[in-house]
């Protein structure tokens, strides 16, 4: 739906963003500026040590899982069929939209803020915020991009406890993304899922937190 490349392109991107942030090895470095980090990346050749230092990781694990290969194989053709077929034929088939107000903003339009909410991630979520994790690091806790990216703007969290599939501290932050992961679990679709122990996050945040927390 919101065709970022595939799974296995997505996660090896995120994994070297991880490993090398905020250096030329990270694929949208937010050093480089907000323009670079949050679209520029995508017109740009990749820097040479995001290729050769990316090269060095392993992913085996995601090529060997059959959905990730599946999707992969399968990606050009679903990106049509669920970015912009579905989405502009169920409102003109189901309560009559026209084919080209359809297309244009349950295909097109949405297509492009989801684009943009996400790509925030990357620049706002790396540049504005408070760090109550990390000081050290770059991204950012930043409302907006939480409450635009559906519970992705808890970054500083994110980076300090990359392991943690919540993305967050639970509780009632809001946080939809790790509600849908909760509600897999419940239907026995997602297993192992990982949390940052409670009493690790308080030590963290005395030893390297700004103090904003």
């Amino acid at each position: 739906l919101s065709v970022q490349n595939d799974i296995y392109e997505w996660s090896r991107d995120h994994r070297v963003h991880h490993k090398y942030s905020e250096t030329d090895a990270d694929p949208h470095n937010a050093r480089r500026g907000f323009f670079f980090s949050h679209i520029g990346w995508l017109f740009m050749r990749k820097h040479r040590d995001v290729i050769e230092k990316g090269r060095k990781l392993d992913f085996t694990d995601l090529l060997d899982d059959p959905v990730v290969r599946f999707q992969r194989k399968y990606y050009k053709s679903s990106v049509v069929l669920m970015c912009f077929v579905i989405p502009t034929f169920v409102p003109w088939y189901l309560w009559g939209e026209s084919l080209w107000n359809a297309y244009f903003l349950a295909s097109i339009l949405r297509y492009t803020i989801s684009l943009n909410v996400t790509w925030l991630v990357n620049s706002a979520a790396h540049m504005y915020g408070n760090r109550p994790y990390d000081k050290n690091i770059n991204p950012r806790q930043n409302t907006f991009v939480t409450l635009g990216a559906i519970g992705e703007g808890f970054h500083n969290y994110h980076h300090t406890f990359p392991f943690d599939y919540s993305a967050s501290e639970l509780g009632l932050k809001f946080n939809p993304t790790t509600w849908f992961i909760d509600f897999m679990f419940w239907l026995g679709l997602v297993t192992d899922r990982k949390q940052a122990p409670k009493e690790m996050i308080q030590a963290r945040k005395e030893r390297t937190g700004d103090g904003s927390a």
